[in-house]
């Protein structure tokens, strides 16, 4: 492993946090440089902390432990990421024979230097019980691949001789930092110690000290593991196998989305870890057994579950029979589950109230790795771990066996209830784990309403003829979001590549649930004059492609058996046409009519199809010759042309963008025609 310290870095380090002592500066520089590595920890993982003197409200020098706070990750940790404790008081609870997690967390709290600072990790005992004044905690691969066998003291010695000491297996808390206090008294040459089933910790007198000890220690636990001859994989059979990564990923994810709602009343993603190793993994006859063993560090149990599903597909060519297969596979792995919660909620006599019962993880022979969230990121977070679980499995086969923790022991860390605050109890936005496709996204009422989707919770697939608006709006919705953004240069006109865009979007995030179709342009003349190429090419933007657009949604509803939505942009010209706006009024009325069908033909399928009726929005639509044309013909300035209606207020596109939310989110409301307008009687549905 590459030590990555750097003298030039660490004193820019000091002079970038020079409100705060050198010793957080450094702390803080060499955290990130164990956060920055995936070989190291992963989403959260891993704990630092530093042991040094400050000044008190009334001037008194007082010892004081910094450690990362929870909700910090290692590789963009900053100085506010390490709450400071009054070391002497955490020193002062070993004398106790025991304490709860409750009391450890509140005697944490009420330690604080800054009552505003967040919880310290829940191994902050442990820190604080070792005398040195840097520590670092991983949950480096290597050290989980010995970590995890049986023999791991042996090992260890034969790796280490004496420079690392062995803890056995304690949860997290008060009596493990106990034990690992009294383990390095007894050994207190040692450079470090390896957590059996957990990982590994270093520490020093200074931060370069305790760093290059742990990179130093974790290279030598790869050296080792790198004489073991890897076994060999031995391929599983089936039609699944046969068919590509894409096929079968488009075939399945919409089946999976619609069996999750179905069985959880809740939305989700889907997210394929495109990964060689991972689809070598799930193709073969070892994961069967290897697989269903356990996590490789308990931590991973809130995000993984303790096991993944497995499928080898049988009737992947058919809906249906697929349905049914999955279905199959879903509702053993969710009694198995169940078993497993009150088998243990019974021997340990708690009060639990059981978790969904759901995979996060399924590994599909000839696919991969797949994973499964409520939101991207817990998707992502899940693929991330469980592509190292994979690595770590397989090593530790080829090194010798794989005992992670029992299912007693993961029990306890999955319902525990420091961990399970990880994962946060804030109220999920109205679309989280929805998936809405946008025409026409780039600007106007298109970027409005992705915009306003991605506010509540939406995942994205933004669609538009130009490229580098499309990619622009992209990265603004990323930066001030956290949901999932797909960008698909399209014309919609074009049926194959919106067949394709919908592919591409079933790969990203496994299927749809809300479809706005907005894109179109403002064709004019007069229709008696209108040449025939010009009024068939509007038709293709401002209706054919709509229904294009429509039908691909509409198989990937039916394929889900979710229900969906359909949301189309129309216009008032469709009720109110103007002079000379016939190319455009017409087939805008076929989308009204439009909107009306597919209201009548899915709406026992779940299928909600509304429009709106929007008018004089400052949009693309508008050049400044069109605008300049209308204004004049009605004898108003451009501004006076935009407020011209009932209300004497300009419409904007955040409000045609709230009449889509409001849409997307009235579930008895199909077949509707909505106008935002101002109010323009003319132009009113009847």
């Amino acid at each position: 492993m590459e030590n990555k310290w750097n003298d030039s870095d660490a004193q820019a380090a000091i002079e970038k946090y020079k409100d705060v002592s050198e010793d957080i500066a450094l702390r803080v520089y060499t955290s990130r440089l164990i956060g920055a590595d995936p070989a190291l920890v992963l989403h959260g993982g891993g704990n630092t902390s530093v042991k040094s003197r400050t000044h008190n409200k009334v001037n008194e020098e007082v010892d004081v432990l910094y450690v990362k706070g929870s909700g910090w990750d290692l590789d963009t940790l900053e100085p506010p990421g390490l709450p400071g404790v009054l070391l002497d008081h955490l020193q002062k609870l070993r004398t106790l024979d025991r304490l709860s997690d409750e009391d450890m967390v509140n005697e944490q709290r009420t330690h604080l230097l800054d009552a505003s600072s967040p919880n310290p990790s829940v191994e902050t005992l442990l820190h604080a019980f070792l005398p040195h004044k840097f520590i670092d905690h991983s949950h480096a691969d290597a050290s989980l691949i010995i970590a995890n066998q049986p023999d791991a003291e042996k090992i260890c010695k034969e790796i280490y001789g004496d420079r690392i000491a062995i803890v056995s297996y304690i949860m997290p808390g008060f009596a493990l930092a106990k034990a690992s206090a009294e383990v390095y008294e007894k050994n207190p040459h040692v450079e470090g110690l390896l957590l059996v089933n957990h990982g590994l910790f270093t520490f020093g007198n200074s931060a370069k000290e305790s760093y290059d000890r742990h990179i130093h220690a974790v290279t030598l636990l790869e050296e080792y593991i790198g004489k073991k001859m890897v076994k060999s994989l031995t391929p599983l059979a089936g039609p699944a196998l046969k068919a590509g990564e894409e096929t079968l990923m488009n075939a399945l994810a919409p089946v999976l989305r619609g069996l999750y709602k179905e069985q959880s009343g809740k939305d989700w993603v889907l997210h394929h870890r495109a990964d060689a190793q991972a689809k070598a993994f799930a193709s073969s006859k070892e994961c069967e057994t290897w697989s269903q063993v356990g996590t490789a560090t308990p931590d991973h149990v809130i995000r993984t579950k303790q096991k993944p599903l497995l499928l080898n597909l049988k009737q992947w060519q058919d809906p249906d029979r697929l349905r049914e297969e999955v279905l199959q596979a879903l509702n053993i792995y969710c009694e198995s589950y169940h078993q497993y919660f009150e088998a243990n909620k019974s021997a340990k006599g708690v009060d639990k109230t059981e978790l969904d019962r759901l995979p996060r993880v399924l590994l599909v022979a000839g696919l991969g790795l797949v994973t499964i969230g409520k939101t991207v990121k817990e998707t992502g977070i899940a693929a991330d771990i469980y592509q190292h679980t994979i690595d770590i499995v397989h090593k530790s086969f080829s090194v010798g066996t794989y005992e992670p923790l029992d299912s007693s022991d993961l029990f306890d860390m999955e319902y525990w209830s420091l961990e399970q605050a990880k994962l946060g109890k804030s109220k999920a936005p109205a679309l989280q784990g929805k998936v809405a496709y946008i025409t026409g996204a780039a600007s106007g009422i298109g970027l409005a309403t992705a915009m306003l989707f991605a506010e509540q919770g939406a995942n994205l697939f933004l669609a538009d003829v130009t490229k580098d608006k499309l990619n622009e709006a992209a990265e603004a919705i990323r930066k001030k979001s956290k949901v999932g953004v797909v960008a698909q240069v399209l014309d919609v006109t074009d049926e194959s590549a919106v067949r394709q865009s919908f592919e591409q979007m079933v790969q990203m995030f496994g299927g749809i649930d809300i479809l706005i179709s907005n894109a179109g342009n403002a064709v004019q003349g007069a229709i008696g004059e209108m040449d025939m190429k010009t009024l068939r090419a509007s038709f293709e933007l401002n209706f054919f492609a709509h229904q294009a657009l429509a039908s691909e949604a509409l198989k990937l509803f039916l394929r889900q058996k979710t229900g969906g939505v359909l949301l189309f942009n129309a216009s008032k010209a469709a009720f109110n046409p103007g002079k000379n706006f016939g190319p455009y009024a017409l087939p805008k009325a076929a989308v009204v009519a439009l909107t009306k069908q597919y209201a009548l033909d899915y709406g026992s399928h779940g299928v909600r199809s509304n429009a709106i009726n929007a008018d004089r929005i400052r949009t693309a639509l508008f050049s400044e010759e069109v605008l300049k044309e209308r204004a004049e013909a009605r004898g108003l300035s451009a501004d006076d042309y935009f407020k011209n209606n009932l209300l004497q207020q300009e419409v904007y596109g955040i409000d045609v963008a709230q009449g889509f939310l409001n849409l997307a989110l009235a579930e008895k409301t199909t077949g509707s025609i909505i106008t935002i307008d101002g109010g323009n009687i003319a132009a009113s549905p009847r």
